[in-house]
C-alpha cells in the first residue's frame, strides 16, 4: 500500500470546492460547508476522494483548519 501525507489548510464557507497547490506536500482546500458538526471535514474527505480516486482520511487537526490527511491506494 502506498501512502502519502499532505498538510491541508481548509477554507470553509467558500463558493465552490477547489484545491490550490502551495508545495508538494501542502494544499489549500476550499469547501462549501460550514465548520460545524464535522460538515467541512466530511466534504473535504468526500471531495478529495472523488477528485483523486484514492482513499483519504484525516490524521490530525479534526477541529482545526490546518489538517494532516493521508492519501492511500489499496
Amino acid at each position: 500500500m502506498i501512502k502519502m501525507r499532505v498538510i491541508v489548510h481548509v477554507k470553509p464557507n467558500s463558493k465552490e470546492f477547489r484545491v490550490e497547490k502551495i508545495t508538494e506536500t501542502e494544499r489549500i482546500v476550499y469547501v462549501r460547508s460550514p465548520p460545524k458538526k464535522g460538515q467541512a471535514n466530511e466534504e473535504l474527505v468526500k471531495g478529495l476522494k472523488k477528485m483523486l480516486k484514492r482513499n483519504v482520511k484525516i490524521i490530525s487537526g479534526f477541529t482545526s483548519r490546518t489538517k494532516v490527511i493521508e492519501i492511500s491506494r489499496e
